[in-house]
């Protein structure tokens, strides 16, 4: 049997009662499961570079051809009112 967890920090033992009871498990259930969770969030996060680049790349091929560019006015009438 693995030794008892022990949580020093109040805010932090607190929020680990909280999850506990709301999942009904013990608070080292609650933690290994919560830091189990983030973990699979961390490792599944595309870096934002990637996800703009998929945006534009999808901005684009909506686009389509034939287009023009936007001259300075038009671009600065955006974002006046």
């Amino acid at each position: 049997m693995a030794a008892p967890l022990n949580i020093r920090n109040p805010l932090a033992r607190e929020l680990a009662r909280k999850l506990a009871g709301l999942r009904n498990v013990t608070i080292t259930e609650a933690v290994v499961g919560a830091l189990e969770a983030e973990l699979r969030r961390e490792q599944a996060r595309v870096p934002l570079a990637q996800r703009l680049e998929r945006l534009a790349d999808q901005a684009l091929a909506k686009a389509g051809s034939g287009g023009r560019e936007v001259r300075e006015d038009e671009r600065d009438a955006l974002w006046t009112r």
